[in-house]
């Protein structure tokens, strides 16, 4: 049984780390293995109209509910009260892991096998009863929540830091696990465990999301490499999905997303000018290629990023409102102190 000073030991946080990685690959192997056997299932052939979620009971039963938010409530109210207890218990970082991390490593994967056994007895997710547009919404939001967390260490734009005080940053590094956490889960359950290539794609970008949120207080949770694959994850699972689903969309995702990466992420790697100009240069050179025979739908590589840096400057607005609201009506509370939140560093 490992210890305290056990788990300290940088190695096991690698371990972690990498053990996370193989589970997630072999994980998402067996739901592609599995696939065949939900061929039992009669879904409902939709309306058409290209909105409709696919991969949905024609006859929803009861069970498939009860069962699929049940099961996602748990899973999200425990790995909340873990975040909280890591916050207000734990709060140092290490270069080893924490027991929490272990409970949180051990939850995830319980959880992983129990929506594998949920999808087949009952198929249905979340999806049943809620929109598509929430399951994207909720990873669009933590992106854009990323984006505001690290506007202090690589700025918004080529560098440039957006205006943001420094209690709005410190309070998204706070509260941040709390809102990923939501988003991850909630996405992880929104969907049936099935084998399309944009399923898989999507099942293992989550799996690698919770691996990360799993970590946290962890000198691996902020690792400056490891942090941006999941945010350039996004990228080949958004393009793989529209892909395999046979709409001309896929360079609206692969380079809207490329474009938040030359615009911000490539800029906190402590890349050279030169380097940063040939990544740039190569995307250019990329777009010109792929639109060079229709420039009317060469505006597709800004939508993306024009709604994440417009959701991400609304975050930030709405936090620094809540703040001159709490100091108009508390004005001797102190706001700007902030305890380390859960990837604060």
């Amino acid at each position: 049984m490992l210890t305290k000073k056990d788990l300290s030991n940088p190695q096991n946080a690698a371990r972690a780390l990498w053990g996370g990685i193989v589970f997630s690959l072999v994980f998402t192997f067996l739901i592609w293995w599995a696939n065949p056997l939900l061929d039992r299932f009669v879904l409902d052939p939709g309306d058409g109209t290209g909105i409709f979620y696919d991969w949905q009971l024609l006859s929803p039963t009861i069970w498939s509910h009860l069962t699929s938010w049940g099961l996602y409530a748990i899973h999200q109210v425990i790995l909340w009260s873990l975040i909280y207890y890591a916050q207000n218990s734990v709060q140092k970082y290490s270069k080893g892991l924490h027991p929490v991390n272990l409970w949180a490593l051990g939850v995830n994967a319980v959880f992983a096998v129990l929506h594998f056994i949920q999808t087949h007895i009952w198929y249905d997710g979340l999806a049943q009863d809620v929109s598509s547009f929430t399951s994207q919404g909720s990873v669009i939001l933590m992106l854009c929540a990323i984006l505001v967390m690290e506007n202090k260490r690589r700025g918004m734009f080529f560098g440039a830091k957006a205006p943001f005080s420094e209690r709005v940053i410190s309070f998204a590094r706070k509260y941040h696990g709390y809102l990923f956490s939501w988003a991850i889960v909630y996405t992880f359950w929104f969907h049936p465990m099935v084998g399309t290539p944009g399923h898989l794609a999507g099942f293992f970008y989550m799996f690698l999301l919770m691996l990360q949120g799993s970590l946290f207080l962890t000198r691996i949770h902020v690792n400056k490499g490891w942090m941006l694959v999941q945010e350039v994850t996004v990228l080949v699972h958004g393009t793989m999905v529209a892909i395999f689903q046979g709409a001309e969309l896929w360079q609206m995702f692969a380079f809207g997303f490329g474009a938040m990466f030359v615009i911000t992420q490539m800029h906190g790697l402590n890349l050279s000018r030169l380097t940063r100009w040939l990544i740039g240069s190569g995307y250019a050179v990329a777009a010109i290629i792929v639109y060079h025979s229709n420039w009317a739908r060469l505006n597709e590589i800004i939508r993306i990023p024009f709604i994440e840096y417009l959701v991400a400057f609304l975050i930030a607005g709405i936090v620094a409102f809540g703040f001159w609201i709490k100091e108009r009506f508390h004005p001797k509370t102190q706001t700007t102190s902030m305890q380390p939140g859960i990837g604060d560093d």
